[in-house]
C-alpha cells in the first residue's frame, strides 16, 4: 500500500525537523510521522533561539546546511549578541521569536522539499529483522518500510504532565503522550530512565503594567544567525522586559510546597540542573529574596506572554497568587498555567558516534530522547543523525565531528562516552577549545564539511572561501601597514591606552585590548577609506585572529596533540578484560561503550590516564 522509505524520521519537533531536512537535501526519500501535522516545529517551551554556548550551536547547525539558523532569522523579533563585554569565545547570539511564524517558516521549508513525505499519527514501535530495523508500526497498524529509522521522541514517551495534585498523560500540555515504544526498545535489551523539565504560566500581556519593569531592548545594531543571504537583519525590534520576586512572592509560593508534585515525591525523573522550576530556586536559595523574571513576547502580533524565570508544577491558584504578586503582574491574567512533565529517555551511551544505536542497526536517536534539554541541542542531533542516516543507507562513511571542530562534536561525545543523569545542557565550559569553536567562524570551521557531504550550497562554499580570503588579506596588510604617533595618539589616548614613541603596525596595536578595528579609521581618511572596503564580518574575524592570536594558535598546537590519539584505531573486538593491568572501572566502562579510538577511550568517565597507557601498550603504541 505505501512505498517503502529510504528514511522515516519519528517526531517532528527541532531534532526530527533538521533530520528529515538533512536527509532529504541529501538525496534521501524521507517519510516524516508526527501526532499532530499542526505542531511541526512547536517552540514547546520559551521562543527564543540561541544563547550562551547554544548560539554557538545554531551557527553550526546553518555552516552545515542545517535550517534552524534561517528560520530563526524569518520568525525573529529581536537579536542580542550576549558576553559582549567579554572576550570573543563567550560572545553568543539569541534571538526572541515569533513562535507562530518559527513554526510556519518550518513547515513551509519542508513541505518544499520534494524528498518529505508526512504522515500524522502515533508511532507505537518499530519493525525489526534480527539487529536491523526495517520501519515502523503506528497505532492504527499501518506499517511503513525504511532502511533507516531516527526516533526524535522529544517528551513525548509515556510522558506525564503535574500540575499540583493533578497529573495525566500528554506530551505537551493539550497533546497526548506516546505509547508503546518504550517497552518495546526495553524488551530489545535497550535500558530507559525517566527526566523531567517544565514550562511557566502564560499571560496575557495587555493585563501587565510594563511601566514597573525594566526594558530589556535588542541590539541597535542587529545581527542575525544564517551566513546565507536568504535573510536579513531586522529593521525593527519588540522589546522584553525584566522584572523581580521578592518575599511575599516566595511565601505564598511555600504555601504549595505540600502540594508540590516536586516535594511530594510524585515526580521520579530528573529535572535540569540549570533551569529549575521557581519552586527549586527558592528552596535551594532561601538567602535570596528576589529572581529575575524575564517578559518574553510570543510574537509580533499575539498578546501571548512568556514567563521565563517563573516554571513551575504548583496548583495553578497558588501560581496565580504568587505571580500578582510581581511588581508589573498586579493584574496579570493568565492563559494557562505553568507545569512539570515527565518523560522516558534513554541512557546515550548506547549510541555510537554516528548516533545510531549499538543494539539496532540502521535505528538512530535523537534530541530528549538521549537525556537533553533545549531546542538547539536537539536540532544538532537531529541533523547529525540525518546526515549519518543518509550516509549509512548510501554505503558512505560516517560523519563525524570532534570536540575541537564544533560545539556539535563537544556535545555528541559527552553524550556517548560519560552519559547524563539529568538533562544534558550546552555551556561554553564543557568546551576544553573554546576559543577555537567562536561562534563568528562557525562558517570557516563547517562549511568545507557541509559542502563535501552534500549539504551546503556551492554558493555557501564560494561565500565562505571569500570571507577566509578577504580576511587573511586584511590581517597581512595590517602587519605591515604601520601609524605614527602623530597619526595614531590621539586615538589611543582616547581610549584609555598609552600611546606610543614611534612608528607601530596597526596588527600590534590591535593586540591591545582598548583598540579595536573600527577605532583604525580615525588614524586617517585613507586608513578609513581602506577598512570600508570590507564586509562587517571580515573587519570582525580580522580583529578578533590578530588580538587573539597567540591564544588561538596554543590552543590549536593543544587540539593537534591530542588528536593524534583519534588515529589510534581499537578493534571492535578488542578483548579489554585480557589486560589484567586495566582497572575493574576501565574495563566495565570500555565493554560497555566500546571506544573506536583512543581519543574516545581516554574521555570516557572514570577511566584514568593510567588506563590510557596501559591500553596503549597493549596495543603496541
Amino acid at each position: 500500500m505505501f512505498e517503502k522509505y529510504d528514511i522515516i524520521v519519528v517526531g517532528a519537533g527541532h531534532a526530527g525537523c533538521e533530520a528529515a531536512h538533512a536527509a532529504a537535501q541529501m538525496g534521501s526519500k524521507v517519510l516524516l510521522i508526527t501526532m499532530n501535522m499542526n505542531t511541526i516545529a512547536q517552540m514547546s517551551c520559551n521562543p527564543a533561539m540561541g544563547g550562551v554556548a547554544k548560539g554557538q550551536i545554531v551557527r553550526e547547525i546553518d555552516a552545515l546546511g542545517g535550517m534552524s539558523g534561517i528560520i530563526t532569522d524569518k520568525s525573529m523579533i529581536q537579536f542580542r549578541m550576549l558576553n559582549k563585554s567579554k572576550g570573543p569565545a563567550m560572545w553568543s547570539p539569541r534571538t526572541q521569536n515569533d513562535r507562530m511564524r518559527f513554526a510556519e517558516e518550518w513547515r513551509l521549508a519542508l513541505e518544499a522539499n520534494p524528498n518529505v513525505d508526512f504522515w500524522q499519527e502515533m508511532v507505537t514501535g518499530i519493525l525489526t529483522e534480527g539487529q536491523k530495523v526495517i520501519g515502523v508500526t503506528t497505532g492504527m497498524g499501518i506499517e511503513f518500510r525504511a532502511d533507516a529509522v531516527i526516533l526524535t521522541n522529544g517528551t513525548f514517551l509515556n510522558g506525564i504532565i503535574h500540575i499540583g495534585e493533578k497529573q495525566f498523560g500528554g506530551g505537551r500540555t493539550g497533546e497526548r503522550a506516546a505509547k508503546g515504544i518504550t517497552e518495546q526498545l526495553v524488551s530489545l535489551g535497550f535500558e530507559s530512565g525517566r527526566m523531567k523539565t517544565g514550562t511557566p504560566p502564560r499571560v496575557d500581556g495587555r493585563s501587565l503594567d510594563y511601566s514597573k519593569m525594566e526594558e530589556q531592548a535588542g541590539d541597535t545594531q542587529p545581527g542575525k544567525f544564517s551566513y546565507s543571504e536568504q535573510t536579513t537583519s531586522l529593521a525593527k525590534q519588540k522589546s522584553c522586559y525584566i522584572t523581580y520576586t521578592n518575599p511575599d512572592v516566595h511565601f505564598i509560593l511555600e504555601t504549595g510546597f505540600d502540594q508540590s508534585p516536586m516535594f511530594n515525591g510524585r515526580i521520579q525523573g530528573i529535572g535540569p540542573r540549570y533551569c529549575p522550576s521557581i519552586e527549586d530556586k527558592i528552596n535551594r536559595f532561601a538567602e535570596r529574596t528576589r529572581h529575575q523574571i524575564f517578559v518574553e513576547p510570543e510574537g509580533w502580533n499575539t498578546v501571548e506572554i512568556y514567563v521565563n524565570g517563573f516554571s513551575t508544577s504548583l496548583p495553578e491558584d497558588v501560581q496565580m497568587a504568587a505571580m500578582r504578586k510581581i511588581a508589573g503582574f498586579e493584574n496579570a491574567k493568565m492563559f494557562r498555567p505553568g507545569y512539570a512533565i515527565e518523560y522516558d529517555y534513554f541512557p546515550p551511551t548506547q549510541l555510537s558516534q554516528t548516533l545510531e544505536t549499538k543494539l539496532i542497526d540502521n535505528l538512530y536517536f535523537a534530541g530528549q530522547i538521549n537525556g537533553t534539554t533545549g531546542y538547539e541541542e536537539a536540532a544538532c542531533q537531529g541533523l547529525m543523525a540525518g546526515i549519518n542516516a543518509h550516509r549509512k543507507t548510501k554505503q558512505l562513511s560516517d560523519f563525524v565531528l570532534d570536540r575541537s571542530e564544533a560545539y556539535i562534536g563537544v556535545l555528541i561525545d559527552d553524550l556517548i562516552n560519560k552519559g547524563t543523569e539529568e538533562p544534558y545542557r550546552m555551556f561554553t565550559s564543557r568546551a576544553e577549545y573554546r576559543i577555537l569553536l567562536r561562534q563568528d567562524n562557525a562558517d570557516i570551521r563547517l562549511t568545507p564539511k557541509g559542502h563535501e557531504i552534500g549539504l551546503a550550497s556551492n554558493q555557501r562554499l564560494e561565500a565562505t572561501q571569500q570571507k577566509a580570503e578577504n580576511t587573511a588579506k586584511l590581517i597581512n596588510d595590517l602587519k605591515q601597514k604601520k601609524a605614527s604617533p602623530s597619526e595614531a595618539n590621539p586615538t589611543l589616548e582616547s581610549l584609555d591606552t598609552a600611546g606610543i614613541k614611534e612608528k607601530s603596525t596597526y596588527a600590534k596595536l590591535l593586540k591591545r585590548p582598548q583598540v579595536h578595528i573600527y577605532d583604525l579609521s580615525s588614524f586617517g581618511k585613507d586608513t578609513a577609506d581602506y577598512l570600508a572596503k570590507y564586509e562587517p564580518e571580515v573587519l570582525e574575524q580580522a580583529d578578533i585572529l590578530l588580538k587573539y592570536e597567540d591564544y588561538i594558535d596554543k590552543e590549536q598546537k593543544l587540539a593537534d596533540k591530542i588528536k593524534t590519539l583519534e588515529d589510534y584505531m581499537i578493534q571492535i573486538d578488542f578483548n579489554f578484560d585480557s589486560i589484567p593491568a586495566l582497572s575493574s572501572e576501565a574495563k566495565e566502562k570500555f565493554n560497555k561503550i566500546r571506544p573506536k579510538t583512543l581519543g574516545q577511550a581516554s574521555r570516557i568517565s572514570g577511566v584514568s590516564p593510567a588506563d590510557i597507557s596501559v591500553l596503549m601498550v597493549y596495543m603496541g603504541r
